[in-house]
């Protein structure tokens, strides 16, 4: 293979390598940025923004990292100002709002490295002064494309940071409106945002640089040569022209600005395009990176980034972690990875590492061209547009692969990687960390939690929060959480009241607790729902981080409120106040295997009584019943008190009104596993069952079982050992195992047999260890009772001891016997004991403090065994392994368990004494004793909550009490019950013992039972019936014994086994068995599986009978013959989604069904069966499937059977288009759909019921459109917008066919901007079209959405106030047919052989007139334009003619031209004619006139002519014609009403651009000193660009107006137009820069707060005052603050105006014209009352006399306006007071 560096030269001019030199080390083809460097320069895609950097998606599936630091100087310095602050600021944006997924963005790499796990960790930086830094001011140019990064925001415009050193670039804000409108959302542009920046300006040498961010030139821009791009300064993202020097396999080398050479590689050609490149052919290309040291340039061709400023498209969430079973590899390359094509039809990528587990694994030769290879999708890279795969085992099996597949609630585990104060760091997956609380590493709160977890360790973990965004993921170890089975409360919606869930407690007040669940879901539970008895300090019974159950009550997810209760139930209360229902009055059954939770309710000798929470119905627990191990039910039993709370409790019996409960586990799990008889006609011999001891008497043991079930135990039975005194090995009420050996029918009895050599486990280690964890589990339950028994200082002290703790205790003791006592505060109420073994050589006197370890704490006699042995005492640190075996030393034997010490280490370890429940006896010899060496294999490895490592006695131990013996005596005594002489084909009569749904058992004889299996009853089975219900108990048969069963392992066994003798008989019914010669044999177990199912093949049909639907796999499981079972999955039980809902309730255990084969599963040990028929999915076949993608406007993604998936098209969806066709659609949904089409594994469905329900006779509103063969001119078709471009809306009529709309047929209005079209006829928007023509050979459909077309109404509405296109249309042939009538009076000039003028002559003697010669030439221009417009579906002789004519001429014309150069205009419109044909027969005929017929024609036009010169002098004429509008404003120039109205003309035409023009014409024309005419101009022109133009163009004429008028009267007009046309944000926007502006002008703030109050925005008002009153000088406050008030009595509050007047009164008490406005505004506002009490007030003051007299006339007025007489001299009488006061005043 040539070397890479042949295919792919660096960069730069290429170099002939000089003779004698060894060749240039290859570019691995691997390498793209494995060569990662500092300073490299690349262009990245945002993947994820979070609060402290940006995760960038690089080229090649490579991502860095951008810290918030590297962003820029500017944004960087507001981070360090909010921190120095410790304040939020406002101005400093979040990155996530700054920098959304998908955006390109330019960056350089600042460090290449490896985190701690050992992968690569690239930074980088977008600040422009790293990625710019090789620009100076010398190299700017115009038309180069940079990045740059918002600095500051102005008032003109924006502050950009190019990162330039001496250059200052500036964005003016109207180059910024069609991107802050577009892209921005109509958002300011914030400091921190990256922009692609075009340099429009260049200014004294380059320190000054004008730029633009508008999309449309950012788009098209390209780097050329004249921007004098050099190699140490390209930047990536850049756009070249480049050629095509050489294509290889790998990609192809590129030549760029005429000397750079560049490589594209493979996975960045165009995908269209691949394979159609060649040398010296011309594309476009964007660079990707630049290397700073070799000026390597690597660019791409791929279409997307070859537009500056797209943004990048993501992948569906739920594709990512998704197992792709086949994937066809497409390409492979040796050095890279390989290509693949998913099932999807989308591309995908491997790298090389991740094509095998190993490097040594891996085989080239796997991944051939087409072969297929399951795999799974563990990214997407964005730069690559390509999913990311792995061939890895590991990462396939993997349950997680990103922190977006771990939902709350689900069960993690992890290892344990640090300890914090915070809490516990796990390590869930090599990419995925979460942390566990302090408060949930356990149950309870752990003090030392280092002493139960060490690193390294394994947890099993349950996620409380995740939080994908943030990479956070919140876990639980509390037991109780992590085991619970109730439903996982993830959000408020999901709690329905009734729920039960467990959750913990979080806070504990005095009104109640408040208990937390998954994802933040928290709620209340008040006081009074805490418990059925009263609790009036919530906070000392509960705890923070306590495990509750609580029930919900009541929920409003909207405010996210949630009420719960402790009591399970509402539970009906006795009239005396007490919770006691009597049973009589029971109405509640309990079944035997129900769970509950009960509360003690008190002790009773033999057991505790107790009340279920649920319904309040009292039980009885007895005290065996607490557990398994018989010294941990006297435990529990002692330390459990009144109110104490037992979760998980099994109903054991209700009989007579008494409920009996147990919590065994192993009898709950024995009934929950169905390992339980229900009735005695279920009983045989051999099974094993879960009992307990009922009684005991001398002869034997009674054993009773769930269900009420006894037998007997001889006393032969019941041990290996001999047994003396049956007492001795079991206890009433102890947990055993018994094997049933014999039944009596007649008299019901039951035999069995408790010895260990019976019942003992396969693996007696595991039992063992089993045990012993449940005990320590138990024990670990009594210290969480004894820690919540404050009131007890000896519960405390227990619960505060566990084995392995060191002391220091004080010796209070020392006995005869060596043995010595203990005491402190830490065991006060303690008996602490020291055996003198454990005493050693130590010597003890009474009060020495003494260094003690624990060896075992028993809670029940509150007694604690200590140690002072020195090799206790200083353990020595060693590696220990699980399951390695140890010597130790046992040191304290305890009843369930013994306490040894490992000899090597020191270390305590717990060891089991039985190895089951049953291994009860030992004698003394057999029993362990202090100080014994044992073997011991270790389990445990951590201590854990237990304190002490877990342990099994070693194998030199395993049973050696048990006698040994040969397997063929046990097998005579286990089985002899069971042992027959049966052969194969044997004919036996028996009776029918019980019928179960899938077989028959059946009694031979006393002793042997045989089985039916359902299949084995009749020949010919009816579909859907149950076969066994044709047998009945007791009923008599005769069968053929066709097989036999072994009793354990239930294998069927071939008739040479040496056990068939001893197995149960299989037997048949069949008619055709028993008539055969007996030759019907089952198929051995022993024999292949696959060749049993080898007879079945794909499509045969069978009969088989339902087992059970499993509904963890979601499959049937079905029994063909007593040795084949099938199942069926979900998808194909049936064709009715309805049935797949509830499965277990369609199909019944033992029916019949009809089924077609399909296969086998994948350890072909079983059928997989079709119950609807299906067994490919081939064309046309129908089937059912489940939902998995919706994709908007485009498709649903459907999972078929057999692992498949199909795509169904929006057209196939229904046999009816719908506004909304998805709407219906939800994921997970079940449909039924046809196969359209099955080809390279691509499936395409349809949902049509046409299809999927052929028989159906509905309607079909709108039928398949295959192609456009299909599609009729002038039929009615309706579908879907797919896009609106230059040349019309493109309207998908199918998936394959799409039609075209002319903007001319869309709406009959004329329609300015295309903009209102993408916005009313968006993607996906609903449509009925006429189908104008059809263009089968190019496959072009031309539509119409004309309402006179579809009948339907217009797709805009009217309410725009469109001007409809069909009176402009009669206007312009109006225009039209004056012009040829000119033309044609023209053309008879000429016949009589007058000079002809030239157009161009005519021109220039125009501007001899009055007329503007200029202005004429622009309209005739104009003209002709529109001409030639409308004329060029005409013949190339009437378009000639048309572009000819003369404009109207006015006033302005010359008599020396002759008449017939004139217009004469037609005022009767009426007479029109426009046929060209005609035109010419009339010329034709005036070539044949007399010269007096001549003369008689010159005369008429003389008449007309007159006519016309007395029409316009007509002074009451108003103008109709542009003419006449021109001679108007000739007449009266300065006059802005003459120019708005000529204005309105053109704009009633809908002709915006002539309007234009006349307003240019008035500002030209208008003098100069008239302002007030100039500015109403400029305000129509505002106006007409607001109503007609852009933003843009608004802002340009906006700006102008405010350079050539006073600013503050533009600025307020043009709120005034924002605000009328309902621009409320541009409105807002404009006042607040008029107040930073012109802040000291009053008007501007009594504008703005106007413009508040009409919208209703009071409050905003308020706080405009306050600004107001701050930025305006304080002569101005009363003044602004009265007017404020005023506007507030119009618009908005009156009751805050009159407050606002009052407080400015009670400062300003005489200022008389303040309460001269208040008195106005109350008369027209207020009441009377408060108006009279208001001038009661001013009469009153001390003002001056003229003053007063003016308000008393006021009030004098105002009471003989509304006052009655009484009223008026009221007033009069105190005028008078007033005048007699001032003149006694005056006297003295």
């Amino acid at each position: 293979m040539a070397s890479m560096e042949e295919n792919f030269p660096r960069g730069g001019t290429q170099k002939k390598p000089s003779e004698g030199k060894a060749p240039r080390r290859p570019i691995e083809q691997d390498n793209l940025f494995n060569a990662l460097s500092e300073g490299m320069l690349l262009l990245g895609c945002v993947k994820e923004s979070n609060d402290f950097e940006l995760v960038v998606s690089l080229p090649n599936g490579l991502t860095g990292f951008v810290q918030v630091t590297h962003i820029c100087d500017a944004y960087s310095k507001m981070l360090d100002a909010q921190v120095a602050t410790e304040e939020l600021l406002e101005d400093l944006n979040s990155l996530s709002d700054l920098y959304p997924p998908g955006m390109l963005i330019r960056c350089t790499v600042t460090s290449v490295g490896k985190t701690m796990d050992g992968h690569q960790s690239v930074k980088l930086s977008i600040n422009p002064k790293d990625v710019n830094k090789a620009l100076n001011t010398t190299a700017l140019r115009s038309g180069m494309l940079l990045s740059g990064l918002v600095s500051s925001v102005e008032d003109h415009g924006y502050l950009i940071d190019i990162g330039v050193s001496g250059a200052k670039a500036f964005l003016p804000r109207q180059k910024s409106q069609s991107y802050i409108k577009s892209a921005n959302k109509g958002a300011e542009l914030k400091i921190g945002q990256y922009l692609n920046c075009l340099i429009e300006e260049v200014k004294n040498n380059g320190r000054i640089v004008r730029l633009s961010i508008s999309q449309s030139e950012v788009a098209a821009a390209i780097a050329t040569e004249e921007q004098n791009w050099t190699l140490s300064n390209l930047l990536p993202g850049l756009v070249v022209k480049a050629q095509v020097q050489k294509v290889t396999p790998y990609g192809i080398t590129l030549s760029f600005l005429s000397s750079f050479t560049g490589i594209v590689d493979f996975m960045h050609l165009d995908p269209k395009k691949v394979g159609s490149y060649s040398q010296s052919q011309t594309v476009k290309a964007c660079i990707f990176s630049v290397h700073p040291t070799s000026k390597a340039v690597r660019l791409t061709l791929r279409q997307v980034f070859l537009q500056p400023g797209s943004m990048l498209g993501q992948l569906a969430s739920s594709r990512i972690g998704m197992v792709v079973e086949e994937a066809v590899v497409k390409s492979f390359h040796t050095k890279t990875g390989a290509i693949f094509e998913l099932d999807d039809g989308t591309l995908a990528f491997a790298r090389l590492k991740h094509l095998s587990d190993t490097k040594k694994s891996f085989k080239p030769g796997a991944f051939k061209m087409g072969s297929k290879h399951r795999c799974r999708i563990i990214d997407y890279s964005l730069m690559d547009e390509l999913a990311l795969l792995s061939l890895k085992h590991r990462i396939i099996a993997a349950p997680f692969l990103r922190y977006q597949d771990i939902c709350p609630g689900h069960v993690v585990e992890g290892k344990v990687l640090a300890l914090k104060p915070l809490g516990m760091q796990v390590k869930v997956t090599d990419h995925i960390r979460g942390l566990v609380p302090r408060l949930h590493l356990a149950d309870v709160l752990l003090k030392q939690p280092e002493k139960k977890y060490s690193v390294g360790g394994e947890v099993k973990c349950r996620v409380l929060i995740s939080n994908p965004e943030e990479k956070k993921l919140i876990l639980t170890l509390k037991k109780t959480l992590v085991m619970s089975k109730f439903p996982v409360l993830t959000s408020y919606e999901a709690a329905k009241p009734g729920l039960i869930a467990h959750g913990f407690i979080v806070c504990a007040r005095e009104f109640g607790c408040i208990v937390k669940f998954y994802n933040d879901v928290k709620g209340l539970v008040p006081k009074n729902e805490l418990s059925s008895e009263p609790i009036s300090s919530p906070e000392k019974v509960f705890y923070k981080g306590q495990v509750v159950k609580v029930i919900v009550l009541k929920c409003e997810p909207e405010q996210e409120k949630l009420l719960l209760s402790f009591k399970l139930m509402s539970r009906p209360v006795s009239e005396d106040g007490g919770e006691q229902i009597p049973k009589k009055n029971r109405e509640v059954t309990y079944e035997t295997g129900q769970m509950v939770d009960v509360k003690v309710l008190r002790k009773k000798d033999n057991g505790l009584e107790v009340s279920i929470l649920s319904d309040n119905v009292s039980a009885h627990l007895p005290m065996m019943h607490l557990s398994d191990h018989v010294v941990n039910c006297k435990l529990l039993y002692h330390w459990l008190q009144e109110g104490d709370i037992l979760h998980r409790v099994m109903c054991l019996s209700d009989k007579g009104g008494h409920i009996t409960l147990c919590r065994k586990p192993a009898v709950i799990s024995a009934v929950q596993e169905e390992q339980v008889v229900r009735s005695f006609s279920e009983i045989q011999p051999g099974m094993q069952l879960a009992g307990y001891v009922r009684n005991i008497m001398s002869y034997g043991v009674f054993v009773e079982f769930p269900f009420g079930l006894a037998g007997l135990a001889p006393k032969a039975a019941m041990s290996d050992k001999f047994v003396t005194d049956t007492k001795d090995h079991f206890v009433v009420g102890q947990t055993v195992v018994a094997n049933v050996t014999s039944m009596d029918e007649e008299k019901q009895r039951i035999l069995l047999c408790l010895k260990l050599s019976e019942v003992g486990s396969e693996d007696p280690v595991a039992e063992s260890f089993s045990l012993l964890s449940q005990c320590f589990e138990e024990l670990k339950e009594v210290r969480g009772i004894l820690s919540r028994r404050n009131h007890s200082q000896v519960a405390q002290n227990l619960c505060g001891l566990i084995p392995g703790q060191k002391l220091e205790l004080v010796v209070q003791e020392v006995r005869g016997d060596g043995s010595a006592f203990f005491n402190d505060s830490c065991v006060a109420g303690l008996t602490v004991t020291a055996t003198r073994y454990h005493v050693g050589d130590k010597s003890l006197v009474a009060g020495q403090k003494a260094r003690v370890l624990v060896l075992h704490v028993d809670a029940l006699k509150s007694a604690v065994h200590v140690s002072l042995r020195e090799e206790l005492l200083r353990p020595k640190a060693k590696g220990l392994m699980e399951n390695s075996q140890h010597p130790a030393v046992v040191q304290h034997v305890a009843e369930e368990f013994a306490i040894a010490s490992l000899v090597e280490t020191g270390q305590l370890t717990a060891i089991p004494v039985a190895s089951h429940f049953n291994d009860t006896f030992r004698f003394d010899s057999e029993k362990l004793k202090v100080g014994q060496v044992v073997s011991v294999t270790l389990k445990t490895v951590l201590t854990g909550d237990h304190g002490i490592l877990l342990a099994v006695q070693g194998p030199a131990k395993k049973r050696a009490f048990i006698r040994s013996r040969k397997e063929s005596e046990t097998v005579e005594e286990g089985l002899a019950a069971v042992k027959h002489s049966l052969c194969l084909g044997d004919v036996v009569k028996g009776t029918v013992k019980s019928v179960r749904p899938t077989y028959v058992t059946v009694a031979i004889d006393d002793k042997l039972t045989g089985s039916i299996h359902t299949s084995q009853i009749l020949d010919e089975v009816p579909i859907g019936t149950f076969p066994t219900s044709r047998l009945k108990a007791g009923q008599k048969v005769t069968a053929r014994v066709i097989g036999g069963r072994d009793v354990k392992t239930h294998r069927y066994l071939p008739i040479t086994h040496p056990h068939f003798t001893q197995s149960i008989p299989e037997l048949s019914i069949r008619p055709s068995d028993l008539k055969g010669d007996g030759s019907t044999a089952l198929s051995p177990e022993g024999d292949n599986p696959s060749e049993r199912l080898r007879p079945y093949k794909a499509g045969q049909t069978v009969t088989c009978f339902v087992k059970k639907y499993n509904t963890t796999k979601t499959w049937l499981e079905v029994e063909i013959t007593p040795e084949i079972r099938g199942r069926v999955p979900q998808l194909l039980l049936s064709l009715n989604p309805k049935v797949l809902k509830h499965p277990e309730k369609s199909f019944k255990n033992g029916q019949a069904l009809s089924a077609t084969v399909t296969g086998t599963d994948a350890s072909e040990t079983n059928l997989c069966l079709s119950l609807t028929g299906v067994h490919s999915l081939a064309e046309g076949t129908i089937t059912l499937g489940t939902i998995t993608k919706v994709t908007p406007h485009v498709c649903l993604t459907i999972a078929l059977p057999f692992g498949k998936t199909g795509k169904a098209s929006i057209f196939h969806l229904s046999d009816s288009y719908a506004e909304q066709p998805l709407e219906n659609f939800s994921i997970g949904k079940l449909v039924r759909c046809c196969v359209l089409s099955n080809e390279d594994n691509k499936i395409e469905i349809s949902l049509r019921q046409s299809r999927t329900n052929p028989k159906s006779k509905n309607k079909v509103e709108d039928p398949e459109i295959t192609c456009v063969e299909d599609v009729r001119e002038g039929q009615l078709v309706r579908g879907y917008v797919r896009s609106v471009k230059q040349s019309g809306v493109f309207c998908g009529l199918s998936s394959s066919v799409v039609g075209r709309v002319q903007f001319h047929k869309v709406v009959p209005f004329f329609i300015p901007k295309q903009s209102l079209y993408e916005q009313y006829m968006p993607e996906g928007k609903f449509l009925t079209a006429k189908v104008l023509s059809v263009n089968n050979r190019e496959s072009h459909v031309e539509l119409s959405l004309l309402p006179e077309d579809t009948g339907k109404p217009s797709i805009l509405p009217e309410s725009l106030g469109l001007p409809r296109c069909d009176t402009d249309e009669g206007k312009g042939k109006e225009k039209r047919e004056e012009f040829k009538k000119l033309k044609s009076k023209r053309k008879r000039r000429v016949s009589e052989g007058e000079q002809e003028v030239k157009p161009g002559k005519k021109r220039g003697r125009l501007t001899d007139g009055d007329d503007s010669g200029v202005e004429v030439y622009c309209r005739e221009e104009e003209e002709e334009e529109e001409d030639e417009e409308e004329n060029k579906r005409k013949s190339k002789q009437e378009t000639k003619r048309a572009e000819a004519p003369r404009l109207q001429v006015s006033s302005g014309f010359t008599w020396d031209e002759g008449l017939n150069a004139l217009e004469v205009p037609v005022w009767n419109r009426k007479e029109e004619s426009s046929d060209s044909e005609e035109e010419d027969d009339t010329q034709s005929m005036r070539k044949k006139q007399t010269k007096k017929e001549q003369e008689q024609e010159k005369q008429r036009v003389e008449k007309e002519l007159s006519k016309i010169e007395s029409a316009l002098m007509d002074p009451n004429r108003q103008p109709q014609t542009a003419d006449d509008f021109d001679r108007l404003v000739l007449s009266n120039p300065s006059s802005s009403i003459l120019w708005l109205q000529y204005m309105a003309f053109h704009l009633q035409a809908t002709e915006m651009e002539k309007a234009r023009v006349v307003a240019e014409r008035a500002l030209k024309t208008i003098s100069f000193r008239e302002e007030q005419e100039k500015l109403n101009v400029w305000v129509a022109l505002l106006n007409l660009e607001n109503m007609y133009g852009t933003e843009e163009t608004l802002m340009k004429v906006f700006e102008r107006a405010v350079q050539y008028n006073e600013p503050l009267k533009v600025f307020q007009h043009l709120a005034d137009i924002y605000a009328s046309s309902e621009k409320y944000q541009q409105a807002d926007d404009l006042y607040n820069t008029m107040l930073k502006r012109f802040r000291q002008e009053k008007s501007v703030w009594l504008k703005y707060a106007t413009f508040l109050l009409k919208r209703g925005q009071v409050e905003a008002t308020h706080r405009l005052l306050e600004r107001a009153l701050k930025g305006l000088p304080d002569k101005e406050h009363v003044d602004v603050i009265s007017k404020f008030a005023q506007l507030e009595f119009h618009f908005g509050d009156p009751e805050h105006a009159k407050a606002i007047f009052e407080s400015t009164l009670s400062s300003y008490p005489k200022r008389t014209d303040i309460w001269s406005i208040y008195i106005d505004m109350m008369i027209k506002h207020g009441s009377q009352k408060e108006v009279r009490d208001i001038f009661e007030r001013v009469i009153h003051l001390s003002l001056a006399a003229k003053r007063m007299k003016f308000f008393f006339k006021r009030y004098l007025d105002y009471e003989k306006k509304y006052g009655t007489s009484e009223t008026i001299q009221a007033v009069k009488v105190a005028a008078l007071e007033y005048v007699e006061s001032k003149s006694s005043l005056a006297e003295s």
